[in-house]
């Protein structure tokens, strides 16, 4: 067996027929700029989700918490992609192997962060639908616990490709789309991913026929009306969120498949403009996620213009903001908390039921 990693990355790129420009071409500087667009949208939007978060005390549940550990996947995803776009084209051949892993290695980890969390957040609204809450049980000690394990999960997989799992020493099996990557990491990690969906597929696939079962039954005492917009609104909530991953991802993933198991088949075509694709779901995600959420916004118009309005107009709407969390249960429990604070996902699907529920 030989290894080549005294080679640079051109040889990888010449022996993968992947050709490096030399000159920076009109495509170049299309993908460049298009992808720099994507990060401002990604990075602006996500800062503004985790300031949110952190600012407005009704936002402190394990929900939020998760939510603002997405924003914080997506922002990491941002910068990553930001790094590797002043890292491609013709600057592409000045790197080392160890730089090549780097970037390569920033972008797998936040989007692999990025995708687990997606999974999290269905599996929780999983939980608390099903056992009636309007907010999830777990304790804060546990929501830590499962962001430090997300992260693990995925440094670790951002990693393995730097630490053996490569074509350094088996030239024959390096992949086109990435030359220094094995054809079997981009198998496994696209199965991974591809696991994840059907995973968050079926999840909701769940929820949506438990609440559809829950409504209907409870639609003898409010209106056909009231029950049909609530399995309506929850219909569309499901087919955002899932619709939204599979045109992002899909056609990468699918890429990453023919990539590692087609030797003949042509993937450099269009694999810039799929990775742009998986990275604008970083910004999809906090429109999603986050700003359908009543409070959300709210809470947004007061960051955007608190250097206009200044420390006056905070004040004013202090009582607001910084609600005790045994007033925001009870205003829930009341069902104003219907009213103001809509919730994340399916989350104001949820309290509608709840409201059939207590009628």
């Amino acid at each position: 067996m030989v290894c080549y990693d005294q080679e640079n990355v051109s040889f990888f790129y010449n022996m993968s027929k992947k050709n490096i420009s030399e000159r920076w071409q009109t495509k170049d500087y299309v993908m460049v700029s298009l992808g720099l667009l994507v990060c401002a949208f990604v990075i602006f939007a996500n800062i503004l989700v985790m300031l949110a978060i952190f600012m407005n005390r009704r936002f402190h549940y394990p929900i939020y918490y998760l939510l603002g550990n997405l924003a914080a996947a997506d922002l990491f995803a941002g910068i990553s992609y930001m790094h590797l776009m002043f890292h491609t084209g013709p600057w592409t051949i000045k790197l080392s192997v160890h730089q090549w892993f780097v970037r390569q290695g920033l972008i797998d980890t936040s989007l692999t962060a990025s995708v687990i969390n997606l999974m999290a957040i269905a599996l929780e609204r999983h939980q608390t639908i099903f056992t009636m809450q309007l907010h999830s049980k777990m304790t804060n000690h546990r929501v830590v616990l499962l962001i430090v394990g997300i992260w693990l999960i995925a440094i670790v997989l951002g990693l393995v490709p730097s630490m053996g799992w490569n074509c350094i020493c088996d030239i024959q099996q390096c992949s086109n789309m990435a030359p220094l990557y094995s054809r079997s990491y981009l198998v496994f990690w696209a199965v991974l991913n591809l696991l994840t969906f059907t995973v968050m597929v079926a999840v909701y696939t769940r929820i949506f026929i438990y609440v559809r079962r829950k409504t209907h039954r409870m639609s003898q005492h409010t209106s056909q009306v009231k029950h049909k917009e609530t399995v309506v609104n929850l219909m569309k909530t499901v087919v955002m969120i899932l619709g939204c991953f599979v045109v992002c991802w899909t056609p990468g993933l699918v890429l990453l498949l023919l990539d590692g198991l087609c030797k003949s088949c042509d993937v450099l075509t269009y694999e810039k403009f799929f990775l742009v694709l998986a990275e604008c779901n970083s910004f999809m995600n906090p429109i999603i996620y986050s700003y359908r959420d009543k409070d959300m916004r709210v809470t947004f118009k007061r960051i955007l213009c608190f250097p206009c309005l200044g420390w006056q107009q905070k004040d004013e709407h202090s009582g607001v903001r910084f609600n005790t969390l045994e007033q925001e249960a009870r205003k829930a429990r009341d069902g104003d908390g219907a009213q103001t604070n809509g919730g994340p996902l399916v989350l104001k699907d949820a309290e509608n039921m709840l409201d059939s529920t207590e009628s």
